[in-house]
C-alpha cells in the first residue's frame, strides 16, 4: 500500500511539469498501477478549475470593456463640459481677454481650408425673403428637398445638449433661427467643428433647409454652416441692449447692430428725402448740387467753418446755405431748381443743433411766398399722411419717459404775424417797422429784454434783440405746424420788402413744437438795394456779430442781369425726421456725429493745411 501512495505521488509530481489541463493527454497508456478513483478525482478538479479560471477571464473582458466605454463617455462629458465652462468662462472675460483670445483662434485659422474671411459667399434669399416665403409652414414640417443659403450676424447661441444647438440669426431688421441638429449635418466632425468656431456677433452663411419646429418657431435647419466674418469684440446682449448714449453715437455701427429701432428711424429718414423728391420732380424742379467750399459764406446769417485749399493757398468756407447759387441759376433761366445736401454752420451743439446738416432748399421763378405756403402745407401734411398713415403724430419733447404731446399736420397751417401778435403777447406797443435800423429801437428792445429777462450776449443789436424776444414769447406757443410771418427787413437780408407794410419782407417760418422746420421768403432781385442790405450786414459783422452776411459782390453782378420775381424755401430735413420718429436728440438723426473727446489735446497742426480747421 505504501508503494502504492509513493508510485502515486512521484505520477503527480512528473504531470506538474506538463501542460495544464492536458495531463491526461501525457498519462502513460498502463494504468494498472494507479487506481482509477484517483485519476477520475484529479480529472473532475481540473475541469471545474478550466471552468472557473475561463469565467473569470470572461468577467474580466466584459468588465474591462465596460470601464472602457465609461470612460471614453466621461471623456466626451468632460469635453462638453470643457466646451461649456469655455463659453461660460468667454462671456465672464474681460473684454480686453475675449478679444485677445478671439484674435488669436482667428488667426489660427487663416490660411487654412476654412478661412475666417472668404471673398464670396452665395445667398438665395434675404432673411426677410425667407420669412415671408415661408412663414406659411406648419409645426414640425421641414422641406428637405429645398436646400438654399441665407446669411446673418448670430445673436444669441443656445445648445440644447451636445447635438442641438439653436442660433437668433438677425438682419435686415427681422430674426430667424437657426436649428443645428448634428443628425442633419453633412458629418458629426464637421458639425463638432463649426458649432466650437461661431461665437455671438459672427456674421455666418447657413445653407439648409426651411422648417418648423414643433413649437411653430421658423428656422432653417443647416447642413452646413460658414463663418463669412468673425466678430472680435464681446458683442452686448440684447436683452441689456445699448444704453450708454456717448457709445452709441461715437459707435454708431454698434447701435444699429443691437437697437432696430434705430435701423426703422433712418429708414424714416430715407422715405422723407425719397417722398420730397417725387414731390418737387412731379412740379418740375430740378435736382442740383452746387460748390461745398465757397469764396464767401453766403446765403444765411450763420457763422462758417474755415478751411484751406493747398493748391489755391488761400482760406475757403464750408457753406452754409446754397441759396445764392440756386438764385444765380434762375437768373440763366432753370426757372425751377432745388438741392438736397449738407451744410455747415460752426455753431453751439444742443439736442436739436448739431454743426453738420441736411436741408432742401428750392427756388422757383414767378412765385412769391404766399405761394410757398400753400406748397408747404401740401408737402409736409401729404408726406405725414404717407409715412404714418394719418395726419397726426405723437412727440415726446422730453424723451420716452416724458409727457406725451400730438402734433396735428391737417392742412390749413396756423398763422401769425411776428410783430404784430408780438405786440399782443407782451402787451407792448413796438416802434414803427421803418425805425427799426435806428439807435433809438436797439435802445427800446434792449431795455424789454432787460425787463422780461431775456437774455442775449453781445452785440445786442436790433436784429438779436428781437430775435430772443420772439424765442421766449411766440415761438413757445407753436406746437402744431405754425407759420410765422412779416419779418422785418433787419432781419431778413435777402428777403424781399413787404408790398403793404414798409419795414417788413416778405418772409415766414414754420414752426413745430417750438422749433423752426422751414424758412421762406418772396426773394430780394433789386441788385442796387441788395448792396445796401450788405452793406448793413457788414456794419454788424464789423461790430462784432460772427454771424453777419459778407458782402457777395458777384451775387450782387448776377442779379443786375435779371432775377425774374422769385420764391425761395428751406427745410432742415434732420430736425422735421425728429418729429415723424418721436426722438428728442438730432444725433439720432445723424448716421456719424462729432462728439468731445475726453482728455483730448489734439490741436491741428499747420503743417496739415489740407486739414479742416474750425474757427
Amino acid at each position: 500500500m505504501l508503494c502504492l501512495v509513493r508510485a502515486a505521488r512521484q505520477q503527480l509530481c512528473q504531470l506538474t511539469f506538463g501542460v495544464r489541463g492536458q495531463w491526461l493527454k501525457c498519462a502513460p497508456p498502463c494504468t494498472t498501477t494507479v487506481p482509477a478513483q484517483i485519476y477520475g478525482i484529479r480529472w473532475r478538479g481540473d475541469k471545474s478549475e478550466l471552468k472557473r479560471r475561463m469565467k473569470a477571464e470572461k468577467k474580466a473582458a466584459e468588465k474591462e470593456a465596460k470601464v472602457k466605454e465609461q470612460v471614453e463617455q466621461k471623456q466626451e462629458s468632460n469635453d462638453q463640459a470643457a466646451q461649456n465652462a469655455c463659453g461660460l468662462d468667454e462671456e465672464t472675460l474681460d473684454p480686453n481677454q475675449y478679444y485677445k483670445i478671439r484674435t488669436q483662434a482667428i488667426e489660427d485659422l487663416k490660411g487654412t481650408a476654412e478661412d475666417p474671411y472668404p471673398h464670396k459667399y452665395h445667398v438665395d434669399l434675404s432673411l426677410t425673403e425667407f420669412i415671408e416665403k415661408y412663414n406659411n409652414l406648419q409645426p414640425g414640417d421641414q422641406l428637405t428637398d429645398v436646400v438654399l443659403n441665407v446669411s446673418g450676424r448670430v445673436h444669441a447661441k443656445r445648445a440644447s445638449g451636445a447635438k442641438l444647438i439653436f442660433y437668433d440669426l438677425r438682419g435686415e431688421g427681422v430674426k430667424l433661427q437657426v436649428m443645428a441638429n448634428s443628425r442633419g449635418y453633412k458629418s458629426e466632425e464637421a458639425f463638432v467643428a463649426i458649432n466650437n468656431k461661431l461665437r455671438r456677433g459672427d456674421i455666418i452663411g447657413v445653407r439648409g433647409n426651411p422648417g418648423k419646429t414643433k413649437k411653430g418657431e421658423l428656422s432653417i435647419i443647416p447642413i452646413e454652416m460658414t463663418l463669412l466674418s468673425p466678430c472680435l469684440h464681446m458683442l452686448p446682449h440684447l436683452h441689456f441692449g445699448l444704453k450708454d448714449k456717448e457709445t452709441r453715437f461715437r459707435q454708431r455701427y454698434l447701435d444699429l447692430i443691437l437697437n432696430d429701432y434705430v435701423r426703422q428711424k433712418f429708414i424714416t429718414r430715407s422715405k422723407i428725402i425719397t417722398y420730397l423728391r417725387s414731390f418737387l420732380d412731379q412740379l418740375g424742379f430740378l435736382e442740383i448740387e452746387t460748390p461745398m467750399m465757397n469764396v464767401i459764406p453766403g446765403g444765411a446769417v450763420a457763422r462758417p467753418f474755415v478751411t484751406y485749399h493747398n493748391e489755391l493757398d488761400m482760406n475757403l468756407y464750408m457753406r452754409i446755405a446754397p441759396e445764392l447759387y440756386h438764385k444765380m441759376l434762375v437768373v440763366g433761366g432753370i426757372d425751377r431748381v432745388y438741392e438736397i445736401g449738407r451744410q455747415f454752420r460752426n455753431e453751439g451743439i444742443d439736442l436739436t443743433h448739431n454743426p453738420e446738416f441736411t436741408t432742401c432748399e428750392f427756388y422757383m421763378a414767378y412765385a412769391d411766398y404766399h405761394d410757398l405756403m400753400e406748397i408747404t402745407e401740401k408737402l409736409l401734411s401729404g408726406m405725414v399722411k404717407h409715412i404714418t398713415g394719418g395726419y397726426k403724430v405723437t412727440y415726446h419733447p422730453d424723451g420716452p419717459e416724458g409727457q406725451a404731446c400730438e402734433i396735428d399736420f391737417t392742412p390749413p397751417f396756423r398763422r401769425v404775424s411776428m410783430t404784430h401778435d408780438l405786440e399782443k403777447i407782451m402787451g407792448v406797443k413796438f416802434p414803427p417797422a421803418t425805425s427799426y435800423d435806428s439807435d433809438e429801437t436797439r435802445a427800446f428792445f434792449d431795455k424789454l429784454c432787460t425787463q422780461k429777462g431775456v437774455e442775449c450776449p453781445q452785440p445786442r443789436t436790433t436784429a438779436r434783440l428781437l430775435d430772443k424776444l420772439v424765442g421766449d414769447f411766440l415761438e413757445v406757443t407753436c406746437i402744431n405746424p405754425t407759420f410765422i410771418c412779416d419779418h422785418p427787413q433787419i432781419m431778413s437780408p435777402l428777403a424781399k420788402w413787404h408790398r403793404s407794410e414798409k419795414g417788413l419782407t416778405e418772409r415766414f417760418e414754420l414752426f413745430v413744437m417750438k422749433k423752426e422746420i422751414c424758412n421762406a421768403y418772396t426773394e430780394l432781385n433789386d441788385p442796387i438795394r441788395q448792396r445796401q442790405l450788405f452793406a448793413q450786414q457788414a456794419m454788424a459783422k464789423a461790430e462784432g456779430d460772427d454771424e453777419a452776411m459778407f458782402v457777395d459782390e458777384t451775387f450782387c453782378t448776377a442779379l443786375e442781369y435779371g432775377l425774374p420775381p422769385t420764391a425761395g424755401w428751406g427745410m432742415g430735413i434732420d430736425r422735421l425726421t425728429m418729429f415723424l420718429t418721436d426722438s428728442n436728440n438730432i444725433k439720432v438723426k445723424l448716421l456719424t456725429t462729432h462728439t468731445h473727446m475726453a482728455g483730448s489735446t489734439h490741436t491741428p497742426s499747420h503743417k496739415y493745411k489740407h486739414q479742416a480747421t474750425f474757427t
